[in-house]
């Protein structure tokens, strides 16, 4: 994994046992705690023994959206993917496949993991997550399959993460 020169408002986030520290308060977790069990009138997600959960809520559970429901909303991601190169587009089906499957896998146990949007300009399409933590997965599913070139760009005062994979 290569990473390249970075402007100065990014900073490289150490890693600890492959999970990024968080440096900054992200403004989309909820301040305090939440009345147990919540649900998230959006997409169902229940907020139960401290973190939010896909399960069944009773139907007097307290109403709060959720930080996932709320990014989407505002159309603030937390995670961008950038996916381009020859071998990307010559085997574009495929690797969008591995990135929905990477998202599928990781909000099946974590509901605050999606992708918020896709877009495809030019040569190049970019994945925008809710969670710093599926773009980094995302891009280290891709490079661990396809190799390439892998680069992360983290931006502490924003919590917000620039993942970008070349091949």
């Amino acid at each position: 994994m290569k990473t390249q020169g970075t402007p100065a408002s990014f900073h490289q986030i150490p890693r600890r046992n492959g999970i990024f520290q968080e440096r900054e308060h992200d403004a989309y977790k909820i301040k305090g705690k939440l009345p147990e069990p919540t649900i998230c009138p959006l997409c169902s997600a229940v907020f139960h023994e401290g973190r939010w959960q896909w399960r069944q809520a009773p139907a007097d559970a307290h109403r709060e959206i959720c930080p996932a429901c709320h990014r989407i909303h505002d159309h603030y991601p937390a995670g961008f993917v950038t996916l381009r190169g020859e071998f990307f587009h010559a085997h574009h089906d495929e690797i969008m496949y591995l990135v929905y499957n990477q998202e599928k896998r990781e909000r099946a146990e974590h509901p605050l993991k999606r992708i918020m949007a896709v877009e495809e300009k030019d040569d190049i399409t970019l994945v925008t997550t809710t969670d710093i933590h599926l773009a980094r997965g995302i891009g280290e599913a891709l490079h661990h399959a396809y190799q390439g070139e892998l680069d992360f760009h983290y931006n502490p005062e924003e919590n917000l993460l620039r993942v970008s994979w070349t091949h």
